[in-house]
């Protein structure tokens, strides 16, 4: 059996496009200097609120508008926790994404079984959520490095002292950050549901999230990294399917190991920085994972 790489790629970008959504959403969070590992929660409570609207409305475009209010909603929680109670953001993070999981896993019974409503193809037979995906990172790399709003974004995350001196607003600036982090988090959890697999599945996203929260840091906090990141866990988990529908047998475990895999290495790689310096983590922000404490 030959394996069609045009097929493939097209397969790729979609595999691609959720964990595009959730880590670029995440590189955002973490340049404002933010450490969210809630992604996952995020994403798979998006995914069951964007099915839901979906299958209510008719319209896969009303689910994907639902799926990030979802995130957002998700992301506050977070978001109150770190930046005003000054939780310890480890520890949120991942208390968000057994939050999401628990949550959805009790509302989301009603919609198993249940078929969401087919998607129009875009350009080139690609749906419109993946070319939104890809223009996405331009954006976001445009909007971090030549606007005013982005370098101030970054400035906060790079040392949120010396921004807070300089009188920018640091907790509001982390909160817009989240929150759009949630709502990409959640697109890219409806993704799945809605564009994907087509109908809803307890615990669904299956890891996605914690290889977005990985990409981020290995590529380096640079949304063209991101973008080559996502197309290479999609081309992988491509690939592995259209070989074993060519007969070549590939153990499934493998892929099953990737998400926990990667979020210890995230982990070790952020310790490493935190520990050695700079130099250990490439270009991360100065005040990933610290409180900030106003003193005025």
């Amino acid at each position: 059996m030959m394996i069609d790489p045009i097929a493939v790629f097209v397969l790729l970008l979609g595999a691609a496009t959720p964990i595009l959504f959730a880590a670029l959403g995440e590189l955002v969070v973490e340049r404002a200097g933010v450490l969210n590992l809630g992604v996952e929660g995020m994403m798979i409570g998006g995914a069951l609120a964007g099915f839901a609207a979906a299958h209510a409305t008719g319209s896969p475009a009303l689910g994907f508008v639902a799926a990030a209010f979802a995130g957002v909603a998700l992301s506050m929680i977070f978001a109150f926790l770190s930046l005003y109670l000054l939780s310890n953001q480890v520890a949120t993070g991942l208390a968000l994404t057994l939050f999401g999981l628990g949550l959805t896993a009790m509302f989301g019974k009603p919609y198993e079984g249940v078929k969401a409503p087919a998607m129009m193809a875009g350009p080139l037979g690609l749906n419109l959520m993946i070319w939104l995906g890809l223009a996405m990172v331009p954006v976001v790399w445009w909007a971090l490095t030549r606007t005013r709003p982005g370098l101030i974004l970054r400035a906060v995350g790079e040392n949120h002292d010396a921004a807070h001196a300089l009188g920018y607003p640091v907790r509001r600036v982390r909160l817009g950050a989240i929150a759009f982090g949630g709502a990409m988090a959640g697109m890219g959890g409806a993704y799945i549901s809605i564009a994907t697999v087509l109908q809803w599945t307890e615990g669904m996203t299956a890891g996605a999230g914690w290889i977005a929260l990985a990409i981020v840091v290995f590529a380096q906090w640079n949304p063209w990294g991101v973008l080559a990141g996502a197309w290479l866990f999609g081309g992988v988990t491509v690939l592995q399917l259209r070989l074993q529908a060519a007969g070549v047998a590939v153990p499934v475990q493998l892929l099953s190991m990737a998400p926990y895999l990667a979020t210890i290495l995230v982990l070790v790689l952020i310790s490493a920085r935190q520990k050695f310096g700079r130099s250990a983590g490439g270009a991360a922000p100065g005040s990933l994972g610290r409180p900030f404490h106003a003193l005025r």
